[in-house]
C-alpha cells in the first residue's frame, strides 16, 4: 500500500491553492454530465466547443467536454490573459460559523456567482461565440469545483491548504486535507466500482438536481464540516492538530461521500446544462 501510494502521489503531484480537484475529477463530473443531458443538448455542447479555436489557447484545447473541464485550470499559467479569475474557483465559507454567501462572495468573485454567470451568458444566444464557449468551459468547471467541498468550506486555513495531514501510511512536509480531497481521495473514490460515468434513473437524478447553486454551496459546505473536518480532527470545530491523521479505516469510510461529491456534481451540471442549452 505504502509504495502504491508513493507512486501515485509521484504520478499526480500534490494541489497548491491554484489547482482545483485534479484532472480526474473534474473529467468524470463532466463525463456524468455529458451523459445525462438530452440528446438535443449534447449536439449543442458539441457545437459550441467545436468553435474552442475562438479561444485563442492552443495549449489549453477544449474540443471534447472533458477537455473543457479543465480548461480553467490549464489558462491559469498564461498569466495576466486569466489571472482576473483566480478567486472563481472557491467560496471558504467557515464551517465553524453559520452558512453564508455574504462576505465570503466579495463583487461576485466566488464559484457559486460565476456558476450563475455562466449561466446567464450561455442563456443569452446574442452574447459572442466567443463569450459563450468561455462560459461552457467555465461553468463545466466551476460546477465541479463547488462539488469538491475544499472549494466550499474552511477554517480559515486556505481550503485546507494549510491542515496538513497524513494518508494512511504516506505523508511528506506538505502534504494536506486540500491536496487528499484534491488528488488521492478522489482518485481511488472515481476509480472504486461500479463505474461513476453512466446514464442515471429519474429517481437517481430527482434525488440530487433540485435546488439553486446556494443550496448545493451549503450541501458541499457542510459536508467540509461533518465529513471532511471531521474525520480529520475528530470535532470539526475542535482544536487543530499540528497533523491530522487519516488512517485506512478512516481513509475507507470517505469512498462513498467522496464519490457522492462527483455524482452529484455530475448530475447538477446536466441540470443546469439541460435548462441552458435547451
Amino acid at each position: 500500500m505504502s509504495r502504491l501510494l508513493l507512486i501515485l502521489a509521484a504520478l499526480v503531484g500534490f494541489a497548491s491553492p491554484a489547482q482545483a480537484y485534479r484532472e480526474y475529477g473534474h473529467e468524470t463530473v463532466a463525463a456524468i454530465a455529458y451523459r445525462n443531458v438530452t440528446p438535443q443538448v449534447r449536439a449543442e455542447i458539441n457545437k459550441l466547443l467545436a468553435k474552442q479555436a475562438l479561444l485563442e489557447t492552443p495549449t489549453c484545447p477544449a474540443r471534447t467536454i472533458e477537455q473543457a473541464s479543465v480548461w480553467a485550470d490549464c489558462v491559469k499559467p498564461l498569466g495576466p490573459r486569466f489571472s482576473y479569475a483566480y478567486n472563481w474557483h472557491y467560496q471558504n465559507v467557515d464551517v465553524c460559523k453559520d452558512f453564508t454567501l455574504k462576505g465570503n462572495c466579495p463583487d461576485g468573485n466566488c464559484v457559486s456567482a460565476q456558476i450563475e454567470r455562466d449561466v446567464k451568458l450561455l442563456k443569452d444566444k446574442t452574447v459572442p461565440a466567443r463569450e459563450r464557449v468561455m462560459a461552457l468551459a467555465f461553468l463545466i468547471h466551476f460546477v465541479g469545483d463547488l462539488h469538491q467541498p475544499l472549494h466550499a468550506g474552511d477554517r480559515s486555513d486556505l481550503g485546507g491548504n494549510k491542515a496538513l495531514s497524513t494518508y494512511g501510511d504516506y505523508s511528506t512536509a506538505k502534504l494536506n486535507l486540500h491536496s487528499i480531497w484534491d488528488g488521492l481521495l478522489a482518485e481511488r473514490a472515481i476509480s472504486t466500482q461500479p463505474p461513476l460515468v453512466r446514464v442515471y434513473t429519474a429517481r437517481e437524478r430527482g434525488a440530487v438536481q433540485g435546488g439553486t447553486v446556494e443550496d448545493w454551496s451549503r450541501d458541499s459546505w457542510k459536508v467540509a464540516r461533518d465529513i471532511v473536518y471531521a474525520s480529520a480532527y475528530g470535532d470539526p470545530c475542535g482544536p487543530v492538530p499540528q497533523r491530522a491523521k487519516l488512517d485506512n479505516a478512516a481513509i475507507a469510510k470517505l469512498i462513498e461521500p467522496a464519490r457522492a461529491q462527483v455524482m452529484k456534481g455530475g448530475l447538477r451540471l446536466a441540470r443546469l446544462l439541460n435548462e441552458t442549452l435547451a
